[in-house]
Parts: structure tokens; sequence; C-alpha cells
């Protein structure tokens, strides 16, 4: 019930910003310098760590796409242009990340482990972050104004992005950074840090917009983050702790969920218990996710309209 309110409001404040955006511009009172841009955008989030996967060996980007558990994110954006082939970005954006090794196919490879490990998670993410874009092809314009031009561009930036992992348990979600089902904080385990809630990330990637008036335009944005963090899905220690510690740091109900949480495995060959040696993540590969997002934006107060739509030649590339 809850993401279809959300569906509702989003769509709502498309609806609502279109009206109000129509009928400012034609009352010239967002200004005339046109150097600002507010957007929105939604579509389909994907997860990049430990859990699940394609067949053969874990891999970047890509390759280990896990589409069943595609979720939409939503997203909200305001654009400065110092000039037209510059503009600087500030976004926020919120979605859900998922992993679940059961996705892993039983193909004879590498990931038949990663299908027995049997771990899964899911975050809300909450993000915010401040980026460049850059237009090439404003150079090669052959008139002035916006309508029915088609301007590429490339962005990249920095951001911090809330993230809190969680597992499931007989039909209940558990944050698995206070449970500590790899050690961390344990003096046992000084390797092992606490898991910030606040990660840094990188975003980087492209899009184009094509603006169908003077003061709207559509596009279509690849957006990838690299977090500085391999817990964003709570798995990344190479190895299992030893389950009594669990009752050194944690209340008893607490202790009793995390040793039901840290090792989940199905391995035909282990017993209750992991044996020596089973991995349990890879701590060599951080975190990412990425986005496909389908955007909508508004040009504010753009300058001379009138007079740039009777100059302007029919051709513009």
């Amino acid at each position: 019930m809850r993401t279809h309110v959300r569906f509702a409001r989003f769509i709502a404040l498309f609806v609502a910003i279109t009206f109000i955006s129509s009928r400012s511009y034609s009352q010239s009172i967002w200004g005339a310098n046109g150097k600002w841009e507010i957007g929105l955008g939604f579509g389909p989030m994907f997860f990049l760590g430990d859990l699940g996967g394609t067949a053969g060996i874990g891999k970047p980007f890509v390759k280990d796409l896990d589409f069943p558990l595609t979720k939409i994110s939503k997203n909200l954006y305001a654009n400065y242009y110092a000039s037209e082939f510059l503009g600087f970005r500030i976004a926020i954006n919120h979605g859900q990340l998922e992993g679940d090794d059961a996705e892993a196919p039983l193909k004879g490879g590498d990931e038949e482990d990663r299908h027995y490990r049997n771990l899964s998670f899911k975050t809300s993410a909450f993000e915010g972050y401040v980026a460049a874009e850059f237009y090439p092809t404003v150079f090669f314009e052959r008139y002035d104004g916006l309508a029915h031009k088609l301007r590429p561009y490339v962005i990249g930036g920095f951001g911090m992005v809330h993230i809190n992992p969680k597992a499931e348990l007989n039909g209940k979600w558990y944050a698995v950074g206070p449970l500590r089902l790899e050690g961390e904080g344990m003096a046992e385990y000084p390797e092992v840090k606490k898991t910030n809630l606040w990660q840094h990330e990188i975003p980087l990637g492209f899009g184009f917009k094509y603006y169908l008036k003077e003061n709207f335009y559509v596009g279509l944005e690849i957006l990838h983050r690299k977090l500085f963090t391999d817990r964003a899905d709570g798995v990344s220690s190479d190895y299992y702790i030893n389950p009594a510690y669990f009752a050194n740091y944690l209340s008893a109900p607490d202790a009793a969920i995390a040793r039901q949480l840290y090792y989940r495995g199905t391995y035909a060959n282990a017993q209750s218990a992991p044996l020596p040696g089973f991995q349990r993540g890879d701590p060599t590969e951080y975190d990412a996710y990425f986005s496909t997002i389908f955007r909508f934006g508004w040009r504010l107060g753009s300058e001379n309209y009138k007079e740039l739509k009777h100059l302007r030649c029919p051709v513009f590339y």
C-alpha cells in the first residue's frame, strides 16, 4: 500500500509541475536568464554486490545483474548552467536495493557456491549528490534556442547514500548491522569494522535530453554509483565467525536471531554450521549500483523565447 501511495504522489507532483510550468512560462514569472532547470525521473535500479548473480565467477557491473530483483527509483533534480555546454546538478533519489543467492543459477560453475550460500538482503537507498554535466554537441549547434534539440551529455560527481541492509527470518526483516553477523566491532575480529549507514559514492554516467519545447525536455540516463564499502549488502568477510561470540555482545533474543542469520547455507556436504574454509563474502570488491532513469525537466525563464522562435534556422545540427 505504501508503494502505491508514494507512486501516486509522484505522479501528482509531475502533473502539478507540468501545469504550473506551462502557466508560469507564459506569464514570465521565472526570470529571464534561462540558467535553471528542475526535473523528475524514475526507472529501474540494480544492485551490484556479493549476493546472487549469473553463471560463473562473480564479476563487476552488468554481468551479474539479477533482473527479478529490480525496483523502481524516484528522482528529483535541480540544474544550474554556467554555460550551455556545462551544467551543475544537485539531486536526491530514493529506491530499494536487493540481492539474493537464490537467484544464482545452477550450471555447474562457481555460481553454485553462491547459490548454496543462500544469503539475501534488501535495503532502502536514499541518495543525494552533486555533479557536473558536459554537453559536447553544443559546440556544433547552428541556431539559438532549445526546442527540438537533442543534447547528449556525460556526468560525474560526488554523493552520499544512506543504506541499512536487512535480512529476512520467518517473514520478518532484521537490520544486520546491530546483529554483528560478521563480527563487526568484536574484539575477537578487530579487522572487521562496524558498518556506517551513510556511505560516500561516485556517480558517473551518460544520457541525453530532447527538448520538446523551449522549456520542456524528456531524456534517458544511465547512472552508475561506485560505493566505498563492501557492506551495502551486509556481506563482506571471506570467512564465517564463531557463533559462540554472539552471546558476548548481544542480548539473548538477538544472539538467537544472529545465529540463524549469519549462516543460511544449504550445502550438500555441510552440517548445521559452516565447515572451516567456507567463504561468506568477497572483501576485494566494493559494492555498486546503477539506474536507468527516464527524465522530465523544465527550463525556467528561457531567454527571449519569442525572438528566438522567429530567428532560428530549421537545420539545427
